[in-house]
């Protein structure tokens, strides 16, 4: 059995938070949820491809529906004094009357910045797609992408692989380039990871990023205070030693 897991998943809980956060004990709550959230991201993807979005999270409570869209180009979502921000809640309030999708909260929609899209794996796997959509050659876009992020102060390694009929050839094959590490095993890596898709006319390829940002190490405590902490631990194990009877 292989030993691949993907890198989202194998961290939820430790650096990864669920990308919808709601709970309900009813099942029949939770089906007709999973449905809302699912026609949402459903929707999304085909209306905002091409805007660089990072991301969709969903938040759900008793009173409100707050969908988070993260993008490297929130101008271009907000669009001019808000109406584009707007007119996107009115359209997903439309999709979701058109699956059918009943007791829905009140919705809100709000806009984040990323603030570093080249250390963004799925701002990256768009780029690439971008790329490849404008029939540019896919080593000069793997390889240019490659160093746009290794560029970033944030990322240690980097790794793109390709899949499908790649310059138009008859036969489909997978290429790949990385560099630097990729420690895909060690829970603390911080390791983004995204899959993309470009449609040519001879059909799809596949896209898939692989960014590490360094480790995440828990609330530790400062180096002050650690040595404080064995400085003490030790004063008590020497008064322990002095305490005990001679004999």
């Amino acid at each position: 059995m292989t030993h691949i897991v993907h890198p989202y998943a194998h961290r939820l809980g430790i650096l990864r938070d669920w990308k919808s956060r709601w709970f309900t004990a009813d099942p029949k709550k939770y089906t007709a949820f999973l449905k809302c959230d699912t026609t949402i991201r459903t929707y999304l993807e085909k209306r905002i491809r091409g805007m660089y979005v990072a991301g969709v999270e969903i938040e759900r409570g008793p009173k409100a529906l707050r969908v988070i869209i993260s993008t490297s180009r929130p101008g271009m979502l907000i669009g001019r004094s808000g109406e584009g921000a707007v007119k996107l809640k009115e359209d997903i309030l439309v999709a979701l009357r058109r699956a059918k999708v009943t007791d829905v909260p009140e919705l809100k929609i709000d806009i984040v910045e990323v603030r570093s899209p080249e250390s963004n794996a799925a701002i990256v796997g768009q780029m690439v797609a971008e790329g490849l959509e404008k029939r540019l050659p896919f080593r000069r876009v793997m390889k240019q992408t490659i160093e746009k992020v290794m560029a970033n102060r944030d990322v240690q390694g980097v790794r793109i692989a390709m899949s499908g009929r790649l310059g138009g050839a008859e036969m489909s094959r997978r290429e790949e380039l990385k560099r630097g590490r990729i420690p895909l095993q060690t829970f603390r890596a911080d390791i983004d990871y995204s899959r993309t898709i470009a449609y040519l006319p001879y059909g799809v390829i596949g896209i898939k990023v692989w960014i590490y940002r360094g480790e995440v190490f828990s609330e530790a405590k400062s180096a002050g205070q650690q040595r404080n902490d064995r400085k003490s631990q030790r004063q008590d194990r020497n008064d322990r030693t002095d305490r005990k009877p001679r004999s």
